[in-house]
């Protein structure tokens, strides 16, 4: 099993990463304020304007700890890693599947009907918390659609846009009332619908950031395993997208990323203050409310729970790795259907 290692998230403007030795050291004005050993980081993500050496991304990259590089808001840029990992008849399978349409419908509905299901986890336990509501009726109406339109891309021979479709359908229900599950009275807090690119209130804001941290630490995981993170199934190709990264953060994001943002608004973690209005439209998030989600995003990662499909306990942080492991013995032929990850 993988040992959960830390990620570094240096969010100060001006750093500089090098290295010394077996340590990373972070120096801002040519003074070193933090100095780690390589071998207790998994990851190192840098936002905005923080170089890193030549030396330490070789370091990290013999090391097999991912280097990615995000813009200030955390929009991905770069990552910097070593030799490809994993053999090559596993990568060839992921291909031979993504060419076959029936193949590729067979994986994306397993994956819209987990994302389904956990989408209805997080409406259930709103209503379970909140029963007397005045929203109560239409959290138990989006959680029955919900049901509806699981069980009708499960166990069927639908084509992929049809899945697709399925699953915008979905998000949509699902989105429509996730402004019930806000109990922040602040006003910049009320959500009207998802949107991105870029997010334009706090909670999309809020929730695009946490999308791109997971997506991070689900595209490390898959080439932990050996798989190709581009090249997914419900996810089709496109240069420059993770096809596979972004298919299986769809059973993950309502779990670890939606639940999180509620967290932080409902126990009052981030503030409206904390966000910066553009002249664009777009919203962004002051360095203070960003690190405060950081840490909070990697507080969460070390929670325990109790795997469904594995029945053993584990930090949340070891899910994507999990998965990934999961997914690649679908491929190799050990498993018969991939077991998804059905939250609870």
């Amino acid at each position: 099993m993988k040992k959960l290692l830390n990620t570094l998230y240096v969010t100060s403007q001006g750093a500089w990463l090098a290295r010394e030795r077996e340590n990373i050291l972070v120096r801002i004005e040519q003074e070193t304020r933090l100095r780690l050993p390589i071998h207790t980081l998994g990851a190192v993500v840098c936002f905005g304007q923080v170089s890193a050496s030549a030396p330490l991304m070789g370091l990290c990259a013999e090391r097999g700890v991912a280097l990615a590089f995000l813009t200030e808001n955390g929009r991905f840029l770069a990552r910097v890693h070593g030799a490809v990992s994993g053999n090559v008849l596993l990568r060839r399978e992921q291909f031979r599947r993504a060419d076959d349409p029936q193949a590729s419908a067979d994986i994306a509905s397993i994956l819209v009907a987990t994302k389904i299901a956990n989408s209805r986890t997080v409406l259930q336990r709103a209503l379970r918390d909140r029963p007397n509501s005045n929203e109560s009726q239409s959290l138990q109406a989006a959680v029955t659609h919900l049901a509806t339109l699981q069980r009708g891309v499960r166990g069927r021979d639908d084509p992929l846009d049809s899945i697709r479709g399925t699953e915008g359908a979905a998000a949509r229900a699902y989105f429509e009332v996730f402004a019930h599950l806000i109990t922040h009275e602040e006003r910049c807090f009320q959500f009207r619908g998802r949107n991105r690119r870029p997010p334009m209130d706090p909670v999309n804001t809020l929730l695009s950031f946490l999308y791109t941290l997971l997506r991070h630490d689900v595209t490390a995981a898959l080439e932990a395993v050996g798989l190709d993170p581009a090249v997914g199934y419900l996810h089709r190709d496109r240069p420059g997208r993770s096809g596979l990264a972004l298919d299986l953060m769809e059973e993950l994001r309502a779990p670890i990323a939606d639940r999180l943002a509620l967290s932080l608004i409902n126990r009052r973690q981030v503030k409206g203050s904390g966000f910066k209005y553009e002249e664009s439209g777009a919203v962004t998030m002051d360095e203070k409310t960003r690190k405060t989600v950081l840490v909070a995003y990697q507080e969460r990662k070390r929670d325990n729970l109790r795997h469904p499909f594995l029945d053993e306990d584990m930090e949340i942080g070891l899910i994507p790795h999990v998965q990934a492991q999961l997914f690649a013995r679908y491929l190799r032929g050990d498993l018969d259907a991939y077991p998804a990850y059905v939250s609870r």
